[in-house]
C-alpha cells in the first residue's frame, strides 16, 4: 500500500515494482469503480509478468467514494480525475520507479482522464491504453495528445466503438483502434481480458519498454 498526497487530500494505491523493471504503468479507473478493480488488477498482474511496475491508484478518497455511491456527482469529472493522475504521475517521478518510463491504462472514464494527465506531462507520458473508454470525454485535449494511443473496444460494445471512432478522427499522435470480436463492455466473455492484457503489454513493450524514446527525445540527442 502507498500514500499519494494531491490538493489536501491522501489517495491510496497498489505499487508492484518487479526486479529491473522494464518500465511502469499507472492505472486510471473509471466511473464507480477503484484500485481493487478485478479487471484492472488483472491486466495490472499480466503486466507485472511482463516487466512492468505497476500503480493502481484511487482517484477518489475513502470519504468521497461514499458520496459517489449517493449522488454519482464525480464519475464524470474527468478533470479532476486528471489532476489526481497528474500527482501520481510525479509520485512515480521519485522512488522506486524513478527514470522508468511511463504509460497510462484507463478503463471507461478513467481514459479520458489518462489522456488529458498525458496532455499535462507530455515529456513523461510515452504511452496510453484504453479499454472500454470515453476517450471522447477529453474533448479539446484529444487534439493534444502526444502519446502513442491504443484504443481496445469490445466487438459488441458498438456505441463506445463510435465514440472511440469519433474520437480517433480528433487526435493527431500516433493512434490505434483495436476492436475484440466478441467481447462486450466489462470483457467477462472467456480470453477477452487476457487479450486485452496482450495488447496492451505489446504496446507498452513497443513505446514504454527499454529503448523507447521518451516524448520529445530525438535520436542521437
Amino acid at each position: 500500500m502507498v500514500h499519494v498526497a494531491v490538493a489536501g487530500v491522501t489517495l491510496e494505491g497498489t505499487l508492484a515494482v518487479p526486479d529491473r523493471a522494464r518500465g511502469v504503468v499507472l492505472f486510471a479507473h473509471g466511473s464507480g469503480s477503484s484500485r481493487l478493480s478485478p479487471r484492472n488488477r488483472a491486466v495490472a498482474a499480466a503486466l507485472h509478468g511482463e516487466g512492468f511496475a505497476t500503480l493502481l491508484p484511487d482517484l477518489l478518497t475513502r470519504e468521497e467514494e461514499r458520496a459517489e455511491a449517493h449522488t454519482g456527482h464525480l464519475r464524470f469529472d474527468v478533470w479532476m480525475l486528471a489532476r489526481r493522475l497528474v500527482a501520481a504521475t510525479d509520485w512515480l517521478g521519485t522512488g522506486a520507479t524513478t527514470g522508468l518510463r511511463l504509460g497510462y491504462f484507463g478503463a471507461s472514464t478513467g481514459a479520458a482522464a489518462a489522456l488529458i494527465a498525458a496532455v499535462e506531462r507530455p515529456d513523461a507520458v510515452t504511452a496510453v491504453v484504453s479499454r472500454s473508454g470515453r476517450p471522447d470525454l477529453a474533448g479539446p485535449s484529444l487534439a493534444l495528445v502526444r502519446a502513442p494511443t491504443l484504443l481496445i473496444v469490445g466487438g459488441g460494445d458498438e456505441s463506445v466503438i463510435e465514440l472511440n471512432r469519433r474520437a480517433k478522427a480528433q487526435m493527431r499522435s500516433e493512434v490505434r483502434l483495436q476492436v475484440v470480436p466478441g467481447a462486450t463492455h466489462l470483457f467477462e466473455e472467456p480470453g477477452a481480458l487476457e487479450t486485452v492484457a496482450r495488447l496492451a503489454a505489446s504496446w507498452f513493450r513497443v513505446h514504454t519498454g527499454p529503448g523507447a524514446r521518451r516524448q520529445g527525445e530525438c535520436i542521437g540527442a
